[in-house]
């Protein structure tokens, strides 16, 4: 694509020259000078440990035909200066690919807990009435029947915008995104033409990252704002769990048509009753279509909600109660959610990817209600994130179990003990508990003492296959290692 009529694309460019660089085509836009091949335009980005602005020349040198940078860079190819290289790295890549997002059916989803479980659910609605499907997740991303994986919940715009492109030219009719908060206020989603925005929920979460809860509310509304004036006047809506009291806050961001889902109060989604199992739920839905009786092996009262979402979108493009209810009783369940480790023993292993201190309540509140015996949780909290959950972690654990062994999630550069402490720090004699650092040690003390009926919960680290610990990633998997124990205790 020319270069000048590719920088028209955005406003937020300074004045430069049409003769210096309207002979220039650009064969493709990359912000990693490692990437970088000949009649590429790079993009420096200034990112948290390295600045994008320092490897200008590596770009030049690796067949870069100009540099977009927020400040000036000696190099010997045309320097664009922008604001905000964010803003215009989506302006660009949406331009240069061709606006992809606006000829699909994009459905963005936020909130703290749910979001994987949604696409999930919503990947099988649109699949079961015929559509081709792409879905951008946490566990990775699927293109029609491929996977490919990812780093982030949300990817950069410019890995969006091209797989999006590729995405359009695969003839995907839907694309289901996890829209993360980090990605909202990263600008990571900027120039996506979403359809549907959809709220599930928000607790405490990457306080970290962000300095409060009404900061990390406002990060999330960004994605209803985004709903905007569709150019190919489509129809959107924004799909919201009312029972969230942050609920008002994503209402009052957009002006789209709010649909909404409820398992409390009257709503335009709502369920009549519900029977939870630990093998699965029993419930109605009722809809201005008419009611859905749901049968599932999806179990846990935050699936009703997950559920609702779903059935909520479905119905905002008119497909039927008939093909939506048979994609989500044929759906097994969502890897690491509420998964169950089922080896013929005689006692229950549910592993969970809760690693909040709400979706950890909202797993334990549903075991509290299935339990037959007693409920083992063993948990822990991840290193170089929010300090202030962890003992609103162990509080949540101990809350609702019998027994409660605080163990090592992914402690990444901090050291596992001192997050056991901070997790442990205010508990006293009353509160029954261990520590047990190793992972592999603490599920094997739950497995060897559990007793029949008895519900062993190992929270936190869900459908991931890897421990981070001092910076190294090493395979680990709890539903193989429970599994691999299951089996050991009962040939001893």
């Amino acid at each position: 694509m020319n270069l000048y009529e590719l920088i028209q694309s955005t406003q937020t460019i300074n004045a430069i020259d049409r003769e210096t660089i309207q002979e220039i085509e650009i064969a493709a836009i990359e912000m990693d000078s490692r990437q970088v091949s000949n009649g590429a335009l790079f993009i420096c980005m200034e990112g948290l440990t390295v600045d994008g602005h320092d490897y200008a020349g590596l770009a030049v040198e690796q067949g870069a035909k100009a540099i977009v940078a927020e400040k000036q860079v000696d190099v010997d190819v045309p320097v664009i200066l922008v604001p905000s290289a964010v803003h215009v790295l989506a302006d660009l890549a949406n331009t240069f690919y061709g606006y992809p997002s606006e000829s699909m059916n994009v459905i963005g989803i936020t909130g703290t807990n749910g979001k994987t479980t949604l696409t999930y659910l919503l990947d099988a609605i649109f699949s079961e009435v015929g559509q081709k499907t792409a879905v951008i997740g946490t566990i990775d991303m699927k293109i029609g029947d491929k996977r490919i994986p990812v780093e982030n919940t949300t990817p950069d715009a410019l890995f969006l915008h091209r797989h999006l492109h590729l995405m359009r030219e695969e003839n995907v009719d839907t694309v289901i995104m996890e829209v993360s908060s980090h990605a909202l206020k990263q600008g990571r989603v900027l120039g996506i033409d979403f359809d549907d925005a959809v709220f599930t929920n928000l607790s405490q979460d990457h306080l970290d990252y962000h300095p409060h809860m009404d900061d990390y509310a406002y990060a999330k509304s960004l994605l209803f704002a985004q709903l905007g004036q569709s150019l190919q006047g489509k129809t959107k809506s924004a799909v919201i769990n009312i029972d969230d009291s942050y609920s008002g806050v994503m209402m009052r961001s957009t002006a789209q048509s709010i649909i909404s889902y409820s398992l409390e109060q009257s709503a335009v989604i709502q369920v009549e009753d519900y029977e939870l199992s630990p093998h699965g739920l029993s419930f109605v839905v009722k809809t201005p279509l008419g009611d859905i009786p749901i049968t599932t092996k999806m179990s846990g009262k935050f699936n009703i909600y997950n559920i609702l979402a779903a059935i909520g979108v479905a119905y905002r493009h008119e497909l039927s109660l008939e093909m939506i209810k048979s994609a989500i009783e044929q759906l097994q369940g969502v890897p690491g959610r509420f998964e169950l480790v089922d080896a013929n023993q005689d006692y229950t292993v549910v592993v969970d990817y809760a690693h909040t201190p709400d979706s950890l309540l909202n797993v334990l509140q549903t075991i509290e209600e299935l339990k037959q015996g007693r409920v083992i949780t063993i948990v822990g909290c991840g290193g170089d994130r929010d300090r202030s959950k962890r003992p609103k972690m162990a509080d949540a654990a101990i809350a609702y179990s019998d027994e409660v062994i605080f163990t090592s999630d992914n402690p990444r550069t901090e050291d596992p003990h001192a997050i056991l402490k901070d997790m442990t720090n205010h508990l006293d004699e009353s509160n029954y508990f261990k520590v047990i650092e190793s992972r592999r040690d603490a599920i094997k003390a739950a497995i060897d003492n559990a007793g029949e009926r008895d519900m062993i919960l190992i929270a936190g680290k869900g459908h991931e296959t890897y421990q981070d610990v001092a910076g190294e990633r090493h395979h680990f998997d709890d539903r193989e290692v429970a599994r691999e124990l299951i089996l050991a205790r009962q040939k001893s």
